[in-house]
């Protein structure tokens, strides 16, 4: 079979949705041929096989750090990857078109499945149809609201990441039909542990984690005034990750007197990360809405307690007193943090669930359930 992935993320690009789309095509082309449109960015070739995928990057306009995409961006990637995907099903011969954020990737995908007569499958990762921290939200509009409904019900089939993506997607846009839900999958990473000392880390402080790229919607800014509300001097609170918030969080934690507590370690390749993963006490999700959360099931790998928001897909992923503390809102994150903290015992039960819990996401479980959509 071959099949044509869009998406505009792919690794080093974006966040979640690219890293989830990069395993995805991964697994596939162990099975098929595999195509692969995404975004260029300064440094990345243009045209190269990473992992038996022929990965495909078209120029856009806009793009400026490899963290976040801007509009400019996402609009010119719609042209750009029309394009690149007329000359490849030019080509080549699909059986399978799949389309990875409905906006902008699934305009390219549903055009390219009409003109070539290739079914298409679009799946849905969160905010490509819901983020309560932009006005731009597609879901606030009616324009947008109509032409992704317009998207979906001319795609074959729909997939969500998460129960709360499909109960979003139904919510505002009611496409006619059904959407399937498939977790994405995690891939056990490959790393050299070390030690605290060697990442600079006292033994004898308390270290909170978070994992994201420095946006509204993670709501780092309430994680950092969770911080600042407690009251122990050897917590240190390091934040992974860089985006277009990365001042204003710095500026934060100087005003609220905790910028001796908050680290801000920028990006880190994976080896680094899951190093910092390791070595922490407890990790911190305080997004506004997540669609799944990659960076849980990196957590849940390294065997870490989580304290979160529950406004989202991680919903799927944790339960209460399980494999996590969850806040019912940011303002809840500082005594959920302090319970986890003064309880050693729940610490190490939570971690231990979450240990055995991450094998649910094997890439093998993830794709067998893909396999069942391409054999329509």
């Amino acid at each position: 079979m071959r099949i044509l992935i869009i998406n505009y993320e792919f690794p080093p690009l974006g966040g979640g949705g690219g890293i989830a789309c990069r395993l995805l095509s991964k697994e596939l082309a162990k099975r098929h041929q595999v195509d692969y449109i995404t975004t260029g960015f300064k440094g990345l070739k243009k045209i190269e096989v990473v992992d038996g995928v022929n990965v495909y990057r078209v120029p856009v306009l806009g793009r400026k750090d490899l963290a976040t995409s801007t509009l400019l961006s996402m609009l010119t990637f719609f042209p750009s990857s029309m394009l690149a995907g007329i000359k490849l099903c030019r080509k080549n011969c699909y059986d399978a078109i799949s389309a990875h954020f409905v906006v902008p990737s699934g305009l390219t995908g549903v055009l390219l499945s009409k003109l070539f007569h290739v079914p298409v499958i679009t799946s849905v990762y969160g905010g490509d149809i819901y983020d309560p921290s932009k006005k731009s939200s597609p879901h606030k509009y009616f324009f947008s609201r109509k032409v992704i409904t317009w998207l979906l019900n001319n795609s074959e089939s729909i997939i969500a990441e998460s129960n709360n993506i499909k109960k979003l997607t139904e919510k505002y846009y009611g496409p006619k039909k059904d959407i399937k839900v498939i977790p994405v999958g995690f891939e056990r990473p490959s790393f050299n542990p070390t030690t605290r000392e060697a990442l600079g880390i006292s033994s004898k402080d308390f270290i909170i984690i978070s994992i994201g790229r420095l946006v509204r919607r993670k709501g780092f800014d309430q994680a950092i005034r969770a911080v600042a509300q407690l009251p122990y001097d050897n917590l240190k609170y390091l934040i992974i990750g860089e985006g277009p918030e990365d001042i204003a969080l710095k500026e934060l934690a100087i005003q609220l007197d905790v910028k001796d507590k908050v680290k801000f370690l920028g990006y880190q390749p994976d080896d680094k990360k899951f190093q910092y993963l390791a070595c922490a006490d407890i990790y911190l999700l305080s997004s506004l809405h997540e669609g799944f959360g990659i960076c849980l099931m990196e957590a849940m790998y390294s065997g870490l307690p989580i304290v979160a928001t529950n406004n989202g897909g991680q919903t799927d992923l944790l339960e209460e007193g399980k494999n996590a503390l969850l806040a019912r809102e940011p303002g809840e994150l500082a005594s959920k943090i302090k319970v986890m903290m003064e309880d050693k015992g729940l610490r190490e039960k939570i971690g231990k669930n979450n240990k055995n819990d991450i094998e649910r996401y094997s890439p093998e479980r993830i794709i067998s359930e893909y396999q069942k959509i391409l054999s329509w």
